[in-house]
């Protein structure tokens, strides 16, 4: 059982989609795309470790949509609020400066993400981005309708965001990506000097609700599976272990602790999988 059964009888769980399926769809083939004892010093010269010594960590980016015009068909996305909050108690906690934006149209969206990505970021250790709201398989929308979410995350790019470079900017993102449901399955057990050129698309963390394909569920009074996961995650672990092992330990409460609740039986007791794609070059601690 859910341990957000009893949350999910009141409110109920709901997923960031446009269109429901029933159809039990098979799992989409995979895209083609492709320990720590202690806590390291701010100023390590680890070379396998993302420097942390600037005047601040960063800023963290909410884009919280919870309301969509009617034209786009998409319903509202009640709970998405408490994700909103909980993300700015855990990254204000870790020393991010928050900026958030509620129900956000797409052009405003881009142009917020263009603005921030042509300030000034010489400064900041690292970049953080949560996005929340509907979406399919590459898509994120704003209230009017959608975009294409690597046009989002690609303004962060070496080439058109320089101050960033070489530097972790890590993506949360809340939203479906297809329309299959996961049934689940019964288990048996209970400064780098060797190049002065780096890819554009180094140093990127897109850290995803659910797996390509598939539903992302949020619960109407507690939100969302994944963003409650992350935030608990991140504030039990942040001081002492490396950003993909508390992603792992996000996967796992995820995968493990959740079970939908609803009154339809083609989407109750329904399971979800985060899924996390990095180009990150080091390893990441919170400082």
């Amino acid at each position: 059982m859910s341990e957000n059964r009893g949350d999910a009888e009141e409110r109920g769980d709901s997923v960031d989609a446009k269109f429901w399926s029933h159809r039990q769809s098979k799992a989409p083939n995979p895209p083609d795309k492709a320990g720590r004892e202690g806590k390291a010093g701010a100023g390590s010269a680890d070379a396998n470790r993302y420097r942390m010594d600037y005047p601040s960590i960063g800023t963290c980016v909410i884009i919280n949509n919870k309301n969509f015009y009617k034209s786009t068909g998409m319903k509202i996305r009640e709970g998405t609020n408490a994700d909103a909050e909980a993300v700015e108690r855990t990254f204000r906690g870790l020393g991010y400066k928050i900026r958030r934006e509620d129900d956000r149209t797409v052009g405003e969206m881009e142009e917020l993400l263009r603005t921030v990505s042509q300030e000034d970021h010489g400064g900041s250790a690292s970049f953080v981005c949560v996005l929340l709201s509907h979406g399919g398989e590459g898509t994120f929308y704003g209230t009017d309708g959608f975009t294409e979410l690597e046009t989002l995350t690609g303004m962060f790019r070496g080439d058109r965001c320089k101050t960033l470079v070489a530097k972790p900017k890590l993506f949360f993102i809340q939203a479906c990506r297809g329309t299959c449901l996961d049934d689940g399955i019964q288990t048996d057990s209970s400064s780098d000097k060797s190049s002065d050129r780096i890819p554009v698309e180094a140093d990127f963390l897109y850290a995803h609700s659910t797996a390509p394909g598939y539903y992302s569920w949020r619960n109407e009074g507690t939100g969302s599976w994944f963003m409650q996961a992350l935030c608990e995650m991140l504030n039990e672990h942040s001081s002492k272990l490396e950003l993909m092992q508390i992603m792992t330990r996000v996967n796992h409460k995820v995968a493990r602790d959740f079970e939908s609740f609803t009154l339809d039986p083609g989407s109750n007791k329904k399971k979800q999988m985060p899924s996390t794609t990095t180009t990150l070059t080091k390893d990441f601690y919170f400082p």
